[in-house]
């Protein structure tokens, strides 16, 4: 009796066990069969993981959204393979992708780059404005006082203006504008410290700030790459013969919030730190963001005689040795399209 007992024991053991493993191996076969299946979502979808957020939310948010239908297979395949930590960010999830794919981006953190540009020829407040229109950065910086230094910058900084480099930067959902601001800032020192290793020899600048001063200078001078450093070469040998640069944008930085779109000749008299047709040697400060091009101009500046310019009406500009040259050029290219007679940088009254 007893031994019958105990064979129809072992046998229901033996099927339970048969049982057992097919069920096993069945619902490892059907799982590793579902993370190869594309998911069933027919447009790109954006998926955000935010800081913090563990496998579990993040598979049941996936599975809210259509993109994954068995939430549970997708947590223990991620366990099995050591991959429970996820990076947080903001991940594109095209049409497609299968369990495994969307597992593998999330843990190594392929998360979607946007970018912004800060343009040549801005002002530091105007970079940050430009940064506070991109929806997707933190707006953590309210304004740009230039006189302000915030913590996060050098201490060798003592007004922010020109020290923010422009160029495009790349950036991910959550990242704030400090961040864009402290990589420019740390790009243009870069720069700077590159381009001031390999200057010309004889050079009016004592320093490295003071040809970062007379490349935003040149940079809002002209946006044509082959005058660059022919306008450098005016301005230094000016600066070389203890001429006064006599440059509008360092008029129209001065004047701030006043300038509207004109320069009177009663503003080019005025006494203020940025007025170059009253002050001697450079400005006490960059006006603008420069590019590289202008940096390397401004320590290559192009040899010649010129010591002015005017402005032709298309961009470029008519370079003279002589007052007397000047003069006459000034007279085809402005005083004949001018109602109001004040010179262009520099000025024929040195």
């Amino acid at each position: 009796m007893l031994a019958e007992f105990m064979r129809k024991l072992r046998r229901l053991l033996l099927t339970l066990l048969v049982v057992g493993i097919l069920g096993v191996v069945m619902t490892a076969t059907f799982s590793w069969w579902w993370l190869q299946q594309p998911a069933s979502h027919t447009h790109a979808l954006t998926f955000t993981v935010e800081q913090g957020s563990g496998l579990k939310k993040v598979t049941h948010q996936m599975a809210k959204l259509g993109v994954v239908d068995y939430p549970f297979v997708m947590m223990m395949y991620s366990r099995f393979i050591d991959k429970t930590r996820l990076k947080s960010g903001e991940y594109r999830l095209d049409p497609g992708i299968t369990p495994i794919e969307i597992l593998r981006q999330l843990s190594t953190g392929e998360v979607i780059y946007h970018t912004v540009t800060l343009i040549e020829g801005w002002t530091a407040q105007q970079a940050l404005d430009h940064l506070h229109q991109q929806p997707l950065l933190k707006k953590t910086l309210h304004s740009l006082d230039a006189t302000v230094i915030p913590d996060w910058l050098g201490e060798e900084v003592q007004h922010i203006e020109g020290w923010f480099f422009p160029d495009t930067y790349a950036y991910t959902k959550g990242e704030s504008d400090k961040d864009i601001l402290l990589r420019a800032y740390q790009a243009m020192q870069s720069v700077l410290t590159e381009e001031w290793a390999s200057r010309d020899e004889d050079l009016p600048y004592q320093t490295p700030y003071e040809a970062l001063i007379m490349a935003s200078i040149v940079e809002k001078e002209t946006g044509m790459s082959g005058e660059r450093q022919q306008i450098a070469g005016v301005f230094v040998r000016r600066l070389q013969k203890k001429m006064r640069l006599q440059t509008d944008p360092t008029v129209i930085y001065g004047m701030g919030d006043r300038y509207q779109g004109n320069i009177t000749r009663k503003d080019l008299k005025e006494k203020t730190p940025y007025n170059t047709y009253v002050i001697k040697g450079l400005p006490p400060t960059p006006i603008a963001l420069a590019g590289r091009a202008s940096v390397y101009a401004a320590l290559h500046p192009a040899p010649g005689d010129a010591l002015y310019f005017v402005a032709k009406g298309d961009g470029s500009h008519q370079f003279s040795a002589t007052l007397q040259e000047h003069n006459a050029a000034v007279k085809k290219y402005q005083i004949r399209s001018r109602k109001k007679n004040y010179q262009s940088s520099p000025s024929a009254s040195q």
